[in-house]
C-alpha cells in the first residue's frame, strides 16, 4: 500500500535556510550594535566634558566675585570689621590659591576619579559656587547682610562633601583643598558678624 501524501515528512517540502542570509542579518545586528554604542559618549569623552565644566565654574566663580565684590565701597568702608576678619592683605593671598587649588583638583577629580565620585563632586561645586555668588550679589549690591550670610553658611556646608571625597581620592587634594573650606567657613563666621551689627 503507498503511503499517502500527507503522511510524507512536511520538513522536506519547506525551503533551506540560506546561510548566506543569515550572515547577512547577524551583520546587520552587528552592525546596528555598534552603531547605538558608538552614539553615546566614550568615557574619556564624558570626563573631557566634566573637566571644562570644572573649568567654566571656577572662571565664573572669580569673575562674578570680581563683579560683585568691592571692598572700596563708601557703605562697606563704614561697617565695624569683626574682630577676627582676616587682614586686607590675606585676601589677595587666599583667593588666588582658592581659585587655582578648586580648578586644579576639580579637573583632577574629573579626570581621575569614578564617574560616581565625579558626579558628587561637579553637583556639590557648582551648588557652593553658586551660593557663594549669591552671598556675593547680597551682601555688597542690596546689603541683605542676614540673607547673604545664610547663603554663605550653606556654600560652606555644600563643600564638605567636594572635600570628602578629595580626600577618598588622594589626600594630597584633600589637604589642597583644606584651606578653600576653612576660608568659607570663617568667611561665613565673618558675614554673621557684620549681621550682629545691624540687627
Amino acid at each position: 500500500m503507498s503511503p499517502s501524501i500527507s503522511a510524507i515528512d512536511t520538513s522536506l517540502l519547506a525551503p533551506a535556510s540560506n546561510p548566506r542570509s543569515r550572515s547577512v542579518d547577524t551583520g546587520c545586528m552587528n552592525a546596528a550594535t555598534a552603531s547605538s554604542m558608538s552614539s553615546a559618549p566614550s568615557l574619556e569623552t564624558w570626563r573631557i566634558i566634566a573637566v571644562g565644566a570644572v573649568i567654566v565654574s571656577v572662571i565664573a566663580y572669580a569673575f562674578l566675585s570680581g563683579v560683585w565684590v568691592s571692598t572700596e565701597a563708601a557703605w562697606y568702608q563704614s561697617l565695624t570689621k569683626p574682630s577676627w576678619q582676616p587682614p586686607p592683605w590675606v585676601f589677595g593671598v587666599i583667593w588666588p590659591y582658592n581659585f587655582i587649588v578648586l580648578a586644579a583638583v576639580g579637573s583632577l577629580i574629573a579626570w581621575r576619579a569614578p564617574p560616581s565620585a565625579v558626579a558628587v563632586v561637579l553637583s556639590f561645586l557648582v551648588v557652593s559656587i553658586a551660593l557663594a555668588l549669591t552671598w556675593a550679589y547680597l551682601f555688597y549690591v542690596p546689603h541683605a547682610l542676614g540673607a547673604a550670610a545664610v547663603a554663605l553658611t550653606s556654600a560652606a556646608v555644600a563643600t564638605i562633601p567636594i572635600v570628602i571625597v578629595a580626600f577618598q581620592q588622594s589626600w594630597v587634594w584633600g589637604t589642597l583643598l583644606m584651606p578653600y573650606q576653612i576660608w568659607v567657613a570663617l568667611a561665613a563666621s565673618v558675614s554673621w558678624g557684620y549681621v550682629s551689627q545691624v540687627t
